[in-house]
């Protein structure tokens, strides 16, 4: 898959100010309203996707949505950056790209850091996403630009941003022991470049356990051409009983599956 705006691709050559500068385009160009070529009532898992025995990838026919999941492992200096897709409760194809780091992690400029490897493994893949889900923020992020946001908008591709842990912004409600099933908004703040009380994303709680050990949310937000409320309701439908969607979850394991054959 071919970046739409090269423009914007993350070069980690530039300065600090240059990097949250172009984050500030990346965000006056994303859609946080839904611009979606399919039916997110239509996404569903019932449980874990589907592989063969071998493990081969095959292709589904079917309309039904193909979602990537993208995420990275790390190896001396290098990114090992993973693209699963799936479609009807199969995987159809696993693409990666292995690729050198040039700057350290910073707190804000993460797609300075990763965003080209990324953009690497899906140069790699053969099949066409509807829909993006990357193990990072989108819309909560202090420009409104996470890597979400930053590759959905180097793609034109729909994309969601599924977080361990907030980065910014404030939950409107105390996110501690929730349900299953509960969110709540998160809404900027002074820490955010957006009017405060915009709604920038969501903690969303995918399991809990019934027992004194506490589960913690998800914090799920727009990436590009999402609204905050369907990214909750394509997290939820995509969690197959795990915490995490099985996209993301999925890709997390061939990153480390592909990690491993370098060591």
């Amino acid at each position: 898959m071919r970046p739409d705006r090269p423009e914007f691709r993350p070069d980690p050559a530039l300065s600090r100010a240059e990097m949250e500068e172009l984050q500030r385009d990346i965000a006056e160009a994303a859609v946080f309203t839904d611009d979606l070529d399919f039916d997110p009532d239509d996404v569903s898992l019932d449980g874990p996707a589907d592989a063969d025995a071998s493990g081969n990838e095959r292709l589904v026919a079917s309309d039904a949505p193909v979602i990537v999941g993208v995420d990275q492992a790390f190896l001396d200096g290098r990114a090992v950056s993973a693209v699963v897709a799936i479609q009807d409760g199969a995987v159809i194809e696993r693409a990666h790209a292995v690729s050198p780091l040039s700057i350290p992690y910073i707190p804000g400029l993460l797609a300075f850091r990763e965003g080209g490897p990324i953009l690497a493994a899906f140069e790699e893949l053969s099949a066409e996403p509807d829909l993006a889900v990357f193990d990072g923020s989108g819309r909560i992020h202090f420009r409104e630009a996470g890597i979400a946001t930053h590759v959905g908008v180097i793609l034109d591709l729909p994309s969601i941003g599924v977080a361990k842990s907030l980065l910014c912004g404030e939950p409107r409600e105390a996110v501690d022991d929730r349900p299953a099933g509960w969110s709540t908004p998160i809404e900027a703040g002074p820490n955010v470049e957006a009017p405060d009380g915009t709604v920038i994303g969501h903690a969303y709680q995918s399991r809990q356990w019934d027992r004194s050990q506490s589960i913690n949310p998800l914090y799920v937000s727009p990436g590009h051409r999402v609204s905050a409320a369907t990214t909750v309701k394509l997290v939820d439908a995509l969690c197959a009983g795990y915490k995490l969607p099985e996209p993301t979850r999925l890709a997390d394991a061939y990153a480390d599956e592909v990690k491993a054959g370098y060591e």
